[in-house]
């Protein structure tokens, strides 16, 4: 069956494949774009072929073959046009992802969950790309850590506000100073409703 379907994926894949040439001319983003929209009109295409052969699917290639049609779609299209784009596509996806707004963060996450749909081990390329749309990726936060968490966190913040995100409207809020917690508080000393 896979013999059958491989030449019908290929005349396809001509637009999602662009030659080493065109690969290099064309603008990061664009090239992200496109392969993320090979990738949805693939994934939307399953959604429809594997409920239209369910019958063929559960008789012969799951009883006979002992495989799902789906997961052979889904392993064509990884080996055929993923493979060939992976080592290309991911440090353009971690160069968009350092530059906000490069590419649409909707563009960004179906990317990277559709990668992990196709092959989980891809997640070991760009782990803390993949945990950014993905939970539980990396490992849990260890309690001794809290204070690196911390300082990125703060880093974080320094960058966005250099490259000119700004808070907005800090007037109405409270100084840190004030939010400790005090026992004598104005709650603890004011008298009940009664």
């Amino acid at each position: 069956m896979a013999c059958q379907v491989v030449p019908c994926l290929h005349p396809g894949s001509e637009l999602v494949n662009p030659g080493p040439q065109e690969r290099n001319a064309s603008p990061p983003d664009l090239y992200i774009e496109r392969f993320n929209i090979a990738l949805g009109q693939y994934m939307g295409a399953l959604q429809s072929i594997v409920p239209l052969f369910i019958y063929m699917n559960k008789f012969y290639i799951e009883t006979k073959l002992n495989r799902d049609l789906k997961d052979d779609l889904i392993k064509l299209f990884t080996e055929h046009v993923a493979e060939k784009h992976i080592y290309s596509l991911m440090p353009l996806l971690l160069e968009a992802q350092s530059t906000p707004f490069q590419v649409t963060p909707s563009t960004m996450a179906n990317i990277v969950k559709g990668l992990y749909t196709l092959r989980p081990e891809w997640v070991q390329m760009a782990p803390t790309l993949f945990s950014k749309f993905i939970p539980n990726i990396l490992p849990p936060a260890v309690e001794s850590e809290l204070s690196e968490y911390a300082a990125q966190d703060q880093k974080l913040q320094r960058e966005l506000i250099q490259n000119g995100f700004t808070r907005g409207d800090q007037s109405r809020k409270r100084a840190g100073d004030e939010l400790a917690y005090n026992s004598s508080s104005a709650c603890a000393s004011s008298r009940g409703y009664r």
